[in-house]
C-alpha cells in the first residue's frame, strides 16, 4: 500500500532486520467462515500449491467453527451450553485453550470482559437465538444476569474439562476470530510460507515482508464521526510479526426509542456499553489476545480502559467521540513509540 501525504505509519522494532521471502509470486485466497469472510495474501512457498494451502486454511477454520461456534448447535461449545447443571465436559485442546485465555482476561479486568455473556447477547438480539431488536425489560435483564458470571466456571486443566454450573452460556465470539487468525498463520508456516497477511472478519496478522522488501501495510480502522476530526490521523501499520484487532460500537447496533444500542455487552450491567468510546485498536503478537483485549478495553471505556492498557503495557489506540463534535484519539505509550 502506498504511503500518501499526511499519513502516519507505525513500525515495529522487529522490522529492523527483515528477511526476503523464499517463494514465488504474491497470491490471494479468500472465502467465508464464522458468519464473515476470510482472506490470505501470501508469497507462494516453494513446494506447496495454492490448492493445498486453501485446503489447509479451510480445515483450520472449520475446526474452530466446529469447536467454538454458538451458531452451530452441534459444536462443542453449544453442547456445553446445553449441558445439565453440575456436569463436567471434556473440551478439545483448542477450545479449552481459548476458554482458559478468556477467563484469565475476565479475572484480570474484574469481569469487564466475560465469556459467559451468551444469554445476554441472545437477549439483546445479537446472538443466534431469535430475539427482537429492542431494549429488553429490566426484569428480563436481571433474570438473565443471574445466569452469567465468569467466576461461576471452573476448569480442570489436567483433564481439559469445564464444569457447567447450570444455565451458563459461553460466547467466544469476542476471541474466536482472533484465534482463527492465529491458527491460519500457524498452518501457513507449517506449509512453508514465510510471508503472509491473514484476515478473518477484520482481525489481522502479518508475518515477513513482500518480495520487493516492503512490509505488509494495514490501515487502522477509524469510525466515521460528525464534523471534522483533526485529532484522529490516517494511520497504517507494518504488521511484521504483529496482529491487529479493532472493537467498535459502530460495527453492529440497532436503534430503539431514538437510542442506539451497540452489540458489545457490558457484563457488569447486562446492557450494551454506554460511553463515548467509538473504537479501540490493539496491536499484539497474538491475534487471540488482541481480539479479546480490544473487547475488554471497549467495555471498560475511555478512561478506565486507557489506564488498564497503560498498566499492562499494551499497544492500543482509543478513538473517542468528543462532546464538542468530531473524534479524539488517545494512545498508550507503546502505540506512540511505534509512530514514525
Amino acid at each position: 500500500m502506498p504511503i500518501g501525504a499526511g499519513r502516519r505509519i507505525l513500525v515495529p522494532e522487529t522490522l529492523s532486520d527483515p528477511t526476503l521471502p523464499d517463494g514465488g509470486a504474491v497470491a490471494v485466497l479468500a472465502g467465508a467462515t464464522m458468519g464473515t469472510t476470510w482472506s490470505v495474501t501470501l508469497v507462494s512457498p516453494r513446494g506447496s500449491g495454492l490448492a493445498e494451502i486453501r485446503r489447509g486454511i479451510e480445515a483450520r477454520l472449520d475446526r474452530v467453527v466446529a469447536q467454538m461456534s454458538t451458531w452451530e448447535p452441534d459444536s462443542d461449545l453449544s453442547r456445553f451450553n446445553r449441558a445439565p447443571a453440575g456436569s463436567w465436559h471434556a473440551l478439545p485442546e483448542e477450545c479449552f485453550r481459548v476458554l482458559a485465555h478468556a477467563l484469565a482476561i475476565a479475572g484480570d479486568t474484574g469481569g469487564a470482559y466475560d465469556p459467559t455473556v451468551g444469554a445476554l447477547v441472545d437477549l439483546w438480539g445479537f446472538g443466534p437465538a431469535p430475539a427482537p431488536r429492542a431494549r429488553p425489560p429490566a426484569e428480563a435483564i436481571a433474570a438473565t444476569r443471574a445466569h452469567t458470571g465468569w467466576a461461576r466456571l471452573t476448569l480442570d486443566a489436567r483433564g481439559r474439562r469445564a464444569h457447567q454450573p447450570g444455565g451458563v452460556s459461553v460466547d467466544l465470539s469476542s476471541i474466536a476470530k482472533g484465534f482463527a487468525v492465529d491458527e491460519v498463520a500457524t498452518q501457513l508456516r507449517r506449509l512453508g510460507a514465510t510471508s503472509f497477511l491473514v484476515e478473518v472478519g477484520g482481525e489481522l496478522r502479518g508475518h515477513g515482508i513482500k518480495p520487493d522488501g516492503t512490509p505488509w501495510w494495514v490501515a487502522l480502522e477509524t469510525p466515521a464521526g460528525p464534523g471534522p476530526s483533526p485529532h484522529v490521523g490516517d494511520t497504517i501499520v507494518a504488521v511484521h510479526g504483529l496482529s491487529v484487532a479493532t472493537s467498535g460500537d459502530y460495527r453492529r447496533s440497532f436503534e430503539d426509542g431514538g437510542r442506539r444500542y451497540s452489540h458489545t455487552i457490558d457484563p457488569r450491567t447486562g446492557c450494551p456499553v454506554d460511553h463515548e468510546l467509538a473504537s479501540v485498536t490493539v496491536l499484539h503478537p497474538e491475534c487471540m489476545a488482541a481480539d479479546a483485549l480490544a473487547t475488554a478495553l471497549t467495555v471498560l471505556g475511555p478512561e478506565p480502559g486507557l489506564a488498564y492498557a497503560r498498566r499492562r503495557g499494551l499497544v492500543a489506540r482509543f478513538v473517542v467521540r468528543a462532546r464538542a463534535g468530531g473524534l479524539e484519539e488517545h494512545m498508550t505509550p507503546g502505540f506512540a513509540a511505534m509512530l514514525e
